[in-house]
C-alpha cells in the first residue's frame, strides 16, 4: 500500500459537516429575526444553490457575489426583506463557530500529525469562515496550514490553484481528499496529485472523473500513512 507525506483535506463536507453546520446557521439567524424556520429549509437552501458553487469552480462568479447572491434567493423564497450581506457575515460566522466535524476527522488528524506527516486543508470556502473555525475548532492544531481560493486567485479545480499549493509544501508524496469530484478529484488529476474520493453517502460515479482510491470514511486514510 502505498503511503503518503501530505494530506491535501478539503474542508466542506470532507473534514467539517457543511450541512449540519449550515442548517444550524440558517435555524438561529431566522429564528432570531423571526422569519420562521421548517426543518426542510436547510436542504431546499443547499440545493438552491448548488449552481453557484459550481459557478465559483468555473470561474464565471466570484465569491462576493456567491455570497449575496444566495441569500437574495433565500429572501425572495421566503419572501422578507433583508440586507443579503449583513446576513450572510452574521452566517459566515455561525458557520464557522459551529464548526461541526464529519465522524472521523479528529481522529484521522491526530493520527496524520502524530505520525509526522503533513496535513493541509485547500478550499474554495471563505476566509472569514476559517477565520471563526481558527478560535473553535479542535483540529486546528492538527494542520499545517490552509490554502483557500479566495487568498490564491484562482478556484479548486483550477491547475493554477494547486499548483501553487504544490510550490508552497515540502517535497513528499501528497494525496488529496475531498468530497467533490469535480473540484477536488479533477483538480488533483489535471496536477498529476494522487486523489482520494470522500464518498460516505455511497454516490454513483457517472462524471468519466476516476479518483486514484474511494472511501466512505475518513478513518480508512489510515492505511496511507
Amino acid at each position: 500500500m502505498k503511503k503518503y507525506d501530505i494530506f491535501l483535506f478539503d474542508a466542506d463536507n470532507t473534514l467539517y459537516d457543511f450541512d449540519r453546520a449550515s442548517a444550524h446557521a440558517l435555524k438561529t439567524l431566522l429564528t432570531k429575526y423571526g422569519y420562521g424556520y421548517s426543518s426542510d429549509l436547510p436542504q431546499t437552501f443547499i440545493k438552491s444553490t448548488a449552481d453557484l458553487w459550481q459557478a465559483l469552480e468555473k470561474g464565471k462568479i466570484s465569491g462576493e457575489d456567491l455570497q449575496s447572491e444566495r441569500f437574495k434567493r433565500l429572501f425572495e423564497l421566503l419572501n422578507v426583506t433583508h440586507d443579503p450581506k449583513e446576513f450572510n457575515d452574521e452566517y459566515i460566522y455561525e458557520m464557522g463557530k459551529s464548526s461541526f466535524l464529519i465522524d472521523g476527522a479528529l481522529e484521522i488528524c491526530r493520527q496524520i500529525t502524530e505520525s509526522s506527516k503533513r496535513l493541509y486543508i485547500i478550499t474554495n470556502g471563505f476566509l472569514a469562515t476559517g477565520k471563526t473555525r481558527a478560535k473553535f475548532s479542535v483540529i486546528e492544531t492538527y494542520k499545517s496550514g490552509t490554502f483557500a481560493s479566495e487568498e490564491i486567485g484562482h478556484n479548486k479545480p483550477a491547475k493554477a490553484f494547486f499548483d501553487h499549493v504544490l510550490a508552497n509544501i515540502p517535497q513528499g508524496e501528497a494525496l488529496i481528499i475531498g468530497d467533490s469530484l469535480s473540484a477536488d478529484i479533477a483538480g488533483g488529476n489535471a496536477t498529476g496529485i494522487d486523489t482520494c474520493w470522500f464518498n460516505p453517502h455511497g454516490y454513483t460515479n457517472n462524471t468519466g472523473i476516476i479518483p486514484t482510491y474511494e472511501i466512505s470514511n475518513l478513518t480508512e486514510l489510515q492505511k496511507f500513512i
